[in-house]
């Protein structure tokens, strides 16, 4: 048996969503979100997050991360964020492009999290000579991070105590917002508004769902001008209700989080047995759907070979590191045909 632990996106799609698309493709509606699913997303958002918001659904990450950004920043000002943030690293430009121009600030920090403290020096270093220079603009971080740890509610208030503090909005990448959730066992509001969050990126498309993100805004000014930032990046689709409909069953009697913790404990299992592999080591502490390792080369040669599907993170935690993601449906029987196959190798490379 072989296994694909590149992404959570290489995944399909949740019965349960691809269901509710069924569902919703019988008859006709009304175009461009004027239908009952969109109507009914918004009461379901506003009940999981526990007050009033505005939602608008959307197809990509990225174009979440690019508008909500947009929506908080000025064209002249700096967004402040994590060196290896998604919206550095893997979106092409496309916050800088939505927001006219607004400069990216990668800052270091352990686990992917940016600190207040680093946060602070940063803003401080900004703009000496006024009119002459960008401003800060507003702040980004990820939840999970880019190497899956997990902000603390109060991690994520300090974060936004500075940013606040310098007249800036914070902005939370979600994408895999659902496994922070299900591993702190908390509640969502915890850890985005009551924390200090204004506007949020909610991601789905990697937990079961097929291209279904979600802005979230819980500032009003925010919320003020989405729609027409929305409709300009081609994100308002005549068929809204097949996203609404997928992002309304993700979040009724939380299958959004059961998904999420199906995929935290596969992540669980697997990190155990790696850590018990000879010549192994965890890179980064396991706390959600994302593993990364430093294993033998050998040892990696060989599950290559069997056919197992990982990425190298030789790029960013050094040579022999990888980085395995599990999903939603991942299975025991995957898992332990890795750590099997793994063992095999490891063994074969001592003698």
């Amino acid at each position: 048996m072989s296994a694909d632990f590149r992404s959570d996106n290489v995944a399909g799609i949740a019965p349960e969503l691809l269901a509710a698309i069924a569902a919703a493709n019988s008859g006709t509606a009304s175009a461009y979100g004027d239908d009952e699913w969109t109507a009914g997303l918004t009461a379901r958002f506003r009940t999981v997050f526990e007050r009033d918001v505005a939602a608008f659904p959307l197809a990509t990450g990225t174009a979440a991360n690019a508008l909500a950004l947009s929506a908080i920043t000025p064209s002249w000002g700096i967004i402040y964020c994590h060196q290896h943030a998604h919206i550095v690293s893997d979106e092409c430009g496309a916050p800088e492009f939505f927001t006219g121009g607004a400069r990216l600030m990668p800052l270091p920090g352990e686990g992917g999290k940016l600190t207040p403290a680093v946060l602070r020096d940063a803003i401080a270093a900004t703009a000496p000579h006024g009119a002459h220079n960008m401003q800060p603009g507003a702040v980004s971080m990820s939840q999970t991070t880019e190497v899956g740890c997990i902000y603390t509610p109060a991690e994520v208030r300090a974060l936004a105590d500075v940013a606040h503090g310098a007249s800036m909005k914070l902005h939370m990448d979600g994408a895999r917002l659902a496994n922070a959730v299900a591993a702190l066992k908390g509640s969502a509001a915890d850890i985005t508004w009551r924390a200090g969050v204004d506007i949020l990126s909610f991601g789905a498309t990697k937990n079961g769902a097929l291209a279904a993100e979600a802005v979230v805004c819980f500032d009003a000014d925010a919320a003020a001008t989405f729609a027409f930032r929305r409709k300009r990046a081609g994100q308002l689709f005549s068929k809204m209700r097949f996203v609404s409909a997928q992002l309304d069953a993700y979040l009724k009697d939380g299958l959004w989080l059961r998904n999420a913790g199906r995929a935290n404990a596969s992540a669980a299992r697997l990190a155990a047995g790696i850590g018990a592999l000879p010549g192994a080591a965890l890179l980064a502490p396991v706390q959600a759907n994302e593993v990364f390792a430093r294993l033998p080369v050998g040892v990696i040669a060989g599950l290559a070979e069997r056919g197992f599907r990982f990425h190298p993170w030789d790029h960013a935690l050094g040579p022999g590191s990888i980085r395995l993601v599990t999903a939603f449906n991942t299975r025991d029987e995957e898992v332990d045909a890795l750590l099997a196959a793994a063992r095999f190798f490891a063994a074969v490379g001592r003698r």
